[in-house]
């Protein structure tokens, strides 16, 4: 290791930027490689079938389209900064704050007195 590197400082300016270009080249080259194969495992643990041809290509797959999700309509409320929440999924930051502060969840409910209901007779 030591060989190598008085190797390298003896030699000129032009051979090490040409060495480093080399370099860069081949690294650049096996990112890529590296990047495509990643792309191709992404593809078949996303979809379990797909599979990527050539870099840059679009997934081609015979998987069904994703499930469409009825619109959650919000729950609560930060008073603050008018960020809501639906209730569903990981409690959001500014609510664990407030409740660890000594305030309950039900103080941020949003009141379903000043909507108007959709079922009407």
């Amino acid at each position: 290791m030591l060989s190598k590197k008085v190797e390298l400082e003896s030699m000129s300016l032009d051979d090490l930027w040409s060495l480093h270009e080399k370099i860069s080249a081949i690294l650049s080259a096996r990112i890529k490689a590296e990047k495509h194969e990643l792309e191709k495992r992404l593809a078949v643990l996303d979809r379990g079938v797909g599979v990527i041809n050539q870099p840059g290509e679009a997934l081609t797959s015979d998987a069904k389209p994703r499930r469409k999700y009825p619109r959650v309509l919000p729950k609560y409320r930060n008073p603050q900064t008018s960020e809501t929440w639906s209730g569903r999924g990981k409690l959001p930051r500014w609510l664990v704050a407030a409740m660890k502060s000594g305030r309950k969840i039900e103080e941020f409910r949003i009141r379903e007195g000043g909507v108007r209901s959709r079922q009407r007779a």
